[in-house]
């Protein structure tokens, strides 16, 4: 292919990239930001392939192998998002994102195989680069993924000189990658280099909780796109590196985003293990001499009937039970009452970024009733109820009143500002923090205990007959 018409369709590609990824930033277009990106990818997959083919790179075995890996990589795609459940989608983000990082990884080990023994500094850098973050992703992500797919525990698994292993094992990988940037391509070096990567990405994410895996999935993901930067670079491909940067920086900005929104840095976020069992006289006492006041499906549902504002607070129970249409049938019933019903949403409810967001907009919620927190917080004095379904920490007052909680100094939306507090809620488990809040037991909350699903369905009914 001539080399001018592959850079031109390499700058289509990058132009849709930024035009997808610009689109995802409403949901009103974000689907459409999706099929954009998708065909940039189209293109640049296109492109490479047909000129690899026209130089000579490509073999009749090579252009069926790369035929066969994208039919597999579409059919896995699309199988995923049609079967995979809103509630799995956190977890099967964090599976693809870590199959992007082992991909780049694996290319990276690839190109070094045929560098020679001194290679320039040039090639051999972004290689050795590619397999260190790469390879941190991959294994990464599959921890994530394992947390919230609970293969394993997701409290933070944590041990007595945790931090000074992790930090020998930094070093460990700084030695082998100057030696191979010093010394010399030998296979022998950039094979450990890739295993201590994987085992550092292990290492990482084992002492998170999984309060924070929002913000590690988000921060793997940045990961990735570096990675998949650094193998452009190797492989002197101007889309690669286009597509690495745009998903590196959006990762990184959206990593402090995350952090800002629950108050915490990132150092704390990835290193205070926040989700450990909490012990010591006030965890121990939460409970003990409390009681909170429950209410019956037709008492609550008459008091939402009879309400003028009601504010729907949705975290990751309500997408657990997969109750997310009856909340619109609820929202819907309200209103033809004359309730004016909006939906509060936290950065952090959830266990992904805009998990709220994707569900209610799978159930056709209008998106100007979805309110994020700074522009709800002020309205809840006026909300004659706050109807919290499922979520627990993002609400819990403690992070404004209790110096030294694991939540301490997060942004809570208002909830206990409201006039009456209706929560949704399983048992009284604490939340993903492992702290008890203390809003259950505000004189204005009224438990409603259940399943989600199951407890919408019965305010519908409610709210029909009031």
């Amino acid at each position: 292919m001539n080399t001018l018409l592959l850079q031109v369709l390499y700058l289509v590609a990058a132009a849709l990239f930024i035009l997808g990824l610009r689109q995802l930033s409403s949901p009103k277009s974000a689907r459409r930001g999706n099929w954009t990106a998708a065909l940039g990818m189209v293109i640049a997959l296109g492109a490479t392939v047909v000129d690899r083919a026209l130089a000579g790179g490509f073999t009749g075995a090579g252009i069926a192998i790369s035929v066969i890996g994208v039919a597999i990589g579409a059919v896995v795609g699309t199988v995923g998002a049609r079967r995979v459940q809103m509630t799995a989608m956190p977890q099967m983000v964090a599976l693809f994102n870590g199959v992007g990082g082992g991909a780049a990884a694996l290319v990276a080990v690839y190109e070094l195989l045929h560098f020679p023994l001194h290679p320039a500094f040039a090639d051999m850098f972004p290689s050795a680069f590619s397999i260190v973050v790469g390879g941190i992703s991959f294994a990464g992500s599959c921890v994530a993924f394992a947390k919230l797919q609970e293969l394993m525990t997701g409290r933070p698994l944590t041990y007595p000189g945790q931090q000074v292993v992790n930090g020998l094992i930094v070093l460990a990988i700084l030695g082998s990658g100057v030696y191979l940037l010093g010394f010399g391509n030998v296979p022998a070096w950039f094979v450990a280099l890739l295993v201590l990567s994987l085992l550092l990405g292990v290492a990482f994410v084992l002492p998170i909780g999984g309060a924070d895996m929002p913000v590690v999935i988000s921060l793997l993901n940045a990961f990735t796109g570096l990675a998949v930067a650094a193998s452009g670079f190797v492989l002197h491909n101007f889309a690669l590196i286009v597509a690495g940067t745009l998903v590196g920086a959006s990762g990184t900005l959206l990593t402090k985003m995350m952090s800002d929104a629950m108050g915490r840095s990132i150092a704390n976020v990835l290193f205070a293990a926040v989700g450990s069992p909490v012990a010591g006289p006030e965890a121990a006492a939460g409970a003990e001499g409390r009681t909170v006041r429950s209410g019956s499906a037709d008492d609550i549902g008459t008091m939402l009937a009879y309400s003028r504002r009601v504010i729907i607070v949705p975290g990751y129970g309500l997408a657990v039970a997969q109750a997310q249409h009856v909340a619109r049938e609820l929202a819907d019933q309200l209103e033809k009452k004359g309730v004016q019903v909006d939906y509060a949403i936290h950065p952090v409810a959830g266990r992904m970024p805009g998990h709220m967001n994707v569900l209610l907009a799978e159930a056709n919620v209008p998106y100007e009733q979805l309110k994020e927190m700074d522009e709800i917080n002020d309205e809840f004095k006026q909300a004659d109820v706050a109807l919290v379904v499922g979520a627990n920490d993002v609400v819990n007052p403690a992070a404004r009143n209790t110096p030294g909680s694991p939540i301490y100094g997060m942004p809570i939306l208002n909830v206990d500002e409201a006039k009456n507090i209706v929560f949704l809620k399983r048992s009284m488990r604490p939340g993903f923090a492992g702290i008890d809040n203390e809003l259950l037991y505000d004189p204005k909350t009224i438990m409603l205990f259940g399943d989600a699903k199951d407890s919408l369905t019965k305010l519908v009914a409610a709210v029909k007959a009031a």
